[in-house]
C-alpha cells in the first residue's frame, strides 16, 4: 500500500468514528482495534519508506565525490518522501486524535502514537516549504564537511591521518598543524550551522515544541530544563575525579612536551580533536595489544567482535552484514571519499544492519568494533514481531550507546584479553594504569558530553544564539567544562563546534553518551557482581551465556517500555553515577597523592571559584 493509498484507507475506515470517542460508553475494544489497524498500515509504510531514505543516506556517506550530486539529489528526494509521510497533517491529526483517548488505549498502542506524533517533529507538514529547505541544509552540510579536503604539510589528508599525529607526534609544531587543520572545516561550515538553527527551530514550531532542543529532549519524557538539570548532576558527580584528572594530565604533558605547566591544557597538546577522550596518553603494561592487533589485521578483528557476541549466546551476523557494510579505509587512489565516523545502521528496521568504519588494526578501533557491534545485536535483538516498527530503538537512546559501549569495556579488562590469548597470562598489569586509562575516556567525556555540548547546543537551540557569538561561546564551555584553550585565539571566522560531525547531523541529541556512560557502569556493576561473581575491574563476559540472556532480555523490549520502568525493572534503582564512581575509587585515591603539592586551576566545585592548591 502506497502513502496515497493509506490516506484514503484511514480517511474512509476511521475519520468518521472519531466523533464517538468523546461520548460516555465507548466500546475500549473497538477503540484498540481501529488504532491497532491505523498503527499496522502506519509501521508497513513507515518501514519502506525509512528503507528508502536509509539506502539514500548509506550511499551520501559512502561515496562522496567531488562534482557528482547524484548522491545528494537521491538522498534528498528520499529524505523529502520521508519527511512528506511522517510530518503528514494526516498522521499528526490521526496520532492526536488517539491520544485524546489514551485511557482506552493498549499501553504498547499509546508508546507508538508518541513515537508517530515525535517523529513527525522533525518534518511537520505545518512547516511548509522550511522542511524542503531543511533536508536540503542537512544534506549540503553533510557533503561539505565530509567532502572537506584537509591538508597537512602541503597534501591532502583524511581526518585519521590528523588522528594519527595527534595520537603520536611529540613535536609541537606537527600538533599543532594537525590541529588547526582539522578545524579549518569549521569556516565553510559556520553559515550552515545559523541555517539550520533557524530551520530545526521553526519546524518543530508548528508541533508546539518552543525549539529543536526541547523537541529532542521530550522522546526521554523530560523537558529542557530537567535534562539540562540532569546533565549538570552528571558533570558535578563526576567532577572531582575529573579535577584530579586535568591537574595530572597538565603536569604530565607538560614533561612530556618540554613545557612549563599550563594554567590550562592547550588543545592541541591533548591525543584527540575535540579534548573528549585522552586514553591514548596512558599505556598500560602488559596490555598492549596493538602489535597482537598488527598481526591479525583489521578483518580478524571485526570476526573477533562477532565471535565474542556469539559466545554470549547471539547469533552470527548476517552475511549481508558484511556483504553491504563499509567497513575499512578507502584503497590508496581511491577517487572518492566516505563519512570515516564510526556508525551502525539499521536499514530496514529488520534484517539489513551495517555499519560505517575505517577499521585499523589497533586498539582503538578494537574497542569501537565491539561499541559498532554492540548497537547492531541491539539492532538485532528488538527485530522481532513483538515490538513494533516505530518502537524499534533503545530504551531511551542513551540506552544503545550504553550497550554499546559495555562491551568495549568488557572487551579489553585483562582476565578477557588473557582468555583470548592476546595477552600472556603471566603479563602483570598495572592495575592503577588500567583504570586510569579507563577513566581518560568514560569519565573525561562526560564534562564535554554533558557539559561543552549539551549547554552549547541548549544556547544554540533554546537560546538563539547569534552567529556573531558561535565561536567565543564554545570556547567558554570548553574552558569552563573541560578546562581546555584553543593554542592561539580562535575568532569569530571559525566555527569550531561545527567540526563535530553531531553538531551538524545529530543535533541537540550528545547527552544521549554522558547518560550512557553512567548506564554501562550499572549494567557493568550487575553483571559483574550478580552474574559473574566477579571484581568489576577483572572480568571475563567471553562465553558467559547467562551475561549473554541477561542482556538480550534488556534490549529484546526495544522502546516498548518507558525507560525509567525498564531501569528500575532491570537493575532495581534509579539512574545513578554510584557504581562509576565506586569503579573509579582507587585510581581517585591514587590521584590525590600524585596530585599533592601541585596547582589546582579548576575550581573545586564546577559553579564555585577556584581554589588553589
Amino acid at each position: 500500500m502506497n502513502f496515497k493509498s493509506l490516506t484514503v484507507y484511514i480517511l474512509v475506515i476511521f475519520c468518521v468514528p472519531f466523533a464517538a470517542f468523546a461520548e460516555e460508553g465507548t466500546d475500549t475494544t473497538n477503540v484498540q482495534r481501529m488504532a491497532q489497524a491505523y498503527l499496522d498500515s502506519y509501521n508497513n509504510e513507515f518501514q519502506k519508506i525509512y528503507a528508502e531514505s536509509a539506502e539514500a543516506e548509506w550511499k551520501l556517506n559512502t561515496y562522496i565525490k567531488e562534482g557528482d550530486t547524484t548522491a545528494a539529489a537521491a538522498s534528498k528526494t528520499a529524505n523529502a518522501k520521508f519527511a512528506e509521510f511522517t510530518g503528514s497533517r494526516l498522521n499528526i491529526n490521526m496520532a492526536k486524535k488517539y491520544l485524546a483517548v489514551k485511557d482506552s488505549l493498549m499501553p504498547v498502542q499509546v508508546k507508538q502514537l508518541e513515537a508517530i506524533l515525535y517523529a513527525a517533529g522533525a518534518n511537520p507538514v505545518y512547516a511548509g516549504t522550511l522542511i524542503d529547505a531543511k533536508i536540503a541544509a542537512e544534506t549540503k552540510q553533510t557533503e561539505d564537511l565530509f567532502g572537506f579536503d584537509f591538508k597537512y604539510k602541503g597534501k591532502s589528508v583524511s581526518t585519521n591521518d590528523l588522528d594519527d599525529v595527534l595520537h603520536n607526534s611529540n613535536d609541537l609544531n606537527d600538533r599543532l598543524e594537525a590541529w588547526n587543520s582539522s578545524k579549518e572545516v569549521g569556516k565553510e561550515l559556520k553559515d550552515g550551522l545559523k541555517n539550520l538553527q533557524f530551520l530545526k527551530n521553526n519546524t518543530v514550531k508548528s508541533l508546539q515544541y518552543t525549539d529543536y532542543f526541547q523537541y529532542q529532549v521530550s522522546e526521554y519524557g523530560m523537558t529542557s530544563e530537567e535534562m539540562i538539570k540532569l546533565c549538570d548532576q552528571l558533570v558535578e558527580e563526576v567532577w572531582p575525579l575529573y579535577r584530579e584528572l586535568h591537574t595530572w594530565a597538565r603536569y604530565e604533558l607538560a614533561k612530556k612536551y618540554g613545557q612549563e605547566v599550563p594554567e590550562f591544557l592547550p588543545a592541541h597538546w591533548l591525543p584527540n580533536r575535540w579534548g573528549q577522550d585522552w586514553s591514548s596518553m596512558v599505556k598500560v603494561e602488559g596490555m598492549n595489544i596493538d602489535g597482537y592487533l598488527e598481526e591479525k589485521g583489521p578483518e580478524w578483528i571485526i570476526q573477533q567482535g562477532e565471535n565474542f557476541y556469539v559466545s554470549l549466546g547471539f547469533d552470527s551476523l548476517p552475511d549481508s552484514f558484511y556483504q553491504l557494510s563499509s567497513l575499512y579505509p578507502l584503497p590508496d587512489g581511491a577517487d572518492y571519499k566516505k563519512n570515516n565516523h564510526a556508525s551502525a545502521w539499521h536499514m530496514d528496521l529488520d534484517k539489513d544492519v551495517r555499519s560505517l568504519m575505517s577499521v585499523k588494526a589497533n586498539t582503538e578501533w578494537w574497542g569501537t568494533v565491539l561499541h559498532e557491534l554492540g548497537h547492531i545485536y541491539y539492532y538485532m535483538s528488538y527485530s522481532r514481531p513483538e515490538v513494533p516498527i516505530v518502537l524499534r530503538g533503545g530504551a531511551n537512546r542513551g540506552y544503545h550507546e550504553a550497550m554499546g559501549s559495555l562491551i568495549g569495556l568488557a572487551s579489553l579488562q585483562k582476565p578477557f584479553l588473557e582468555g583470548r590469548g592476546m595477552v600472556s597470562k603471566k603479563a602483570k598489569v598495572d592495575e592503577i594504569n588500567s583504570l586510569m586509562r579507563e577513566a581518560l575516556d568514560y569519565i573525561v567525556h562526560i564534562p564535554w558530553g554533558a557539559g561543552v555540548m549539551t549547554h552549547f547546543e541548549y544556547d544554540l537551540y533554546s537560546k538563539d544564539l547569534p552567529k556573531d557569538q558561535f565561536n567565543t561561546r564554545w570556547w567558554a564551555y570548553v574552558k569552563k567544562y573541560q578546562g581546555i584553550t584553543p593554542p592561539e585565539f580562535r575568532g569569530e571566522e571559525f566555527c569550531d563546534a561545527a567540526t563535530k560531525t553531531h553538531i551538524n547531523n545529530d543535533a541537540a541529541q550528545y547527552y544521549d553518551y554522558s547518560i550512557s556512560n553512567v548506564l554501562l557502569f550499572m549494567f557493568h556493576d550487575h553483571i559483574a557482581k550478580e552474574i559473574l561473581q566477579q571484581d568489576p575491574h577483572a572480568t571475563n563476559y567471553w562465553g558467559s551465556t547467562e551475561t549473554g540472556k541477561f542482556l538480550k532480555s534488556m534490549m529484546e523490549t526495544g522502546a516498548t517500555m518507558d525507560w525509567r520502568e525498564h531501569l528500575k525493572k532491570y537493575m532495581g534503582k534509579d539512574m545513578t553515577a554510584k557504581p562509576m564512581l565506586d569503579y573509579f575509587a582507587p585510581l581517585s585515591e591514587y590521584l590525590k597523592a600524585q596530585n599533592a603539592g601541585r596547582k589546582y586551576t579548576l575550581p573545586e566545585n564546577i559553579n564555585g571559584r577556584s581554589q588553589r592548591k
